[in-house]
């Protein structure tokens, strides 16, 4: 059933160029008011990256689903009016772009606290406020190579090149951002006392990898006080997924149509899975320890495993994970996940033909209630009457502001 957006009654002035407005998509997406301020020509975001659908870029779509936009020209007095005139009864001011480019325009956060006290700012850059990098240019996979994330490849004829992967900086960033954002909206008005916020893209990637970092941190401390896992005989692994490649009973196997996951790692499982497949000699050569343990090394029960799983189809296996309790996961791709019955169960996409591309919704459940979907992404300035009539500007007013070029 059609209920109140958790976010209704947040409102958000966001001055953002590129993928950072991704800060306040999920805001957007949970019901926040998310006015979009741009300059008369508006955010090249639209042209950036691909796809281009229909002449509009997916990240365009995607980021700023959801926002209302208006043009202001924060080089005249006039666009500076209107701005404090948004922030006056906003939540939050979101500057995603290089830090300070507000307060140069007289419209950072010491300006607009004096206009409203609560007011919540918040920049979100690439390498933030602070630091020997915090003016350099960037771009979002700097992030990720900086936070040790992206191993260069080399291609046959001896180049370098940008491996695929996730990108975790610009994506974890926004989402990271909104938390502490949300954070500081709620103190903010519980209190009537507003704060700044400094978010750095670089940091994020950082600290999602944070697994990693910290075990190689805690291996610079003496082998006397960190070691290995029990089920390794207390040899130190390499951190992370690293660790995981002479893993043989938590590893990926081929099966008759693709590739599995098999996640035998506790003794428990490893039984019912030798049993499920008749072969119970497995776990009474190798039963392994009560936990962790991943038969690492062992070629021989791999070549059995391997030869095992070749038997059935990937949708036999995971009916059997199932049946007898065994962890086996599907291997996907990017291409190929959006198909999966899980996937479709889950996340439902918003579709193309209201919202400009096929996107994947905001992930969070309201158990008994439909959150209503985004706006499709706007048009520049789409919006730019409709807010000025919410600020009270009546039409002779916005046709002097038009008079002054301050809308462009």
């Amino acid at each position: 059933m059609p209920t109140r957006p958790p976010l209704a009654g947040v409102r958000v002035v966001e001055a953002s160029m590129l993928g950072p407005a991704a800060i306040t998509t999920a805001l957007a997406d949970l019901g926040a008011d998310v006015i979009k301020v741009e300059p008369p020509k508006g955010d090249y975001v639209r042209s950036m990256t691909w796809p281009i659908i229909e002449g509009t870029s997916l990240l365009h779509l995607h980021v700023n689903r959801g926002k209302r936009s208006i043009t202001l020209d924060l080089r005249t007095d006039e666009g500076r009016a209107v701005f404090e005139d948004l922030a006056r009864d906003a939540d939050v001011v979101i500057e995603a772009m290089r830090p300070g480019a507000l307060a140069r325009r007289g419209l950072g956060f010491d300006q607009l606290r004096a206009i409203n006290p609560a007011l919540v700012f918040c920049t979100i850059s690439g390498y933030g406020m602070t630091g020997p990098y915090a003016d350099l240019p960037s771009h979002g996979i700097a992030y990720d190579t900086w936070a040790g994330i992206v191993d260069p490849a080399v291609d046959d004829e001896g180049f370098t090149y940008i491996p695929e992967h996730v990108s975790l900086g610009i994506n974890v960033g926004p989402v990271i951002g909104a938390v502490g954002v949300l954070a500081a909206v709620i103190r903010a008005r519980e209190t009537g006392e507003g704060c700044a916020l400094d978010v750095a893209q670089s940091d994020a990637a950082a600290y999602t990898d944070w697994y990693r970092s910290e075990s190689w941190l805690a291996y610079e401390r003496p082998e006397s006080e960190v070691t290995g896992n029990a089920a390794d005989d207390y040899e130190r692994r390499a951190p992370g997924t690293a660790g995981m490649r002479e893993g043989v009973r938590y590893q990926i196997y081929a099966a008759m149509d693709g590739h599995v996951l098999f996640m035998a790692s506790e003794q428990a499982f490893w039984r019912n899975f030798c049993e499920g497949v008749g072969r119970l000699d497995l776990f009474e050569r190798w039963p392994g320890s009560t936990y962790a343990d991943h038969a690492r090394g062992n070629r021989e029960l791999q070549a059995e495993l391997r030869d095992i799983f070749a038997t059935r189809t990937c949708e036999q296996w995971l009916t059997f994970a199932g049946e007898v309790d065994t962890p086996i996961a599907p291997v996907n791709t990017p291409r190929t996940v959006v198909h999966d019955p899980q996937f479709q169960d889950r996340l439902p996409l918003l579709p193309h033909q209201q919202h400009g591309a096929d996107m994947l919704p905001f992930p969070v459940r309201f158990i008994g209630e439909q959150i209503p979907p985004p706006a499709k992404a706007p048009e520049i300035g789409q919006h730019t009457d409709e807010v000025l009539a919410g600020l009270g500007y009546d039409e002779d007013r916005r046709q002097a502001l038009r008079a002054t070029g301050a809308l462009g």
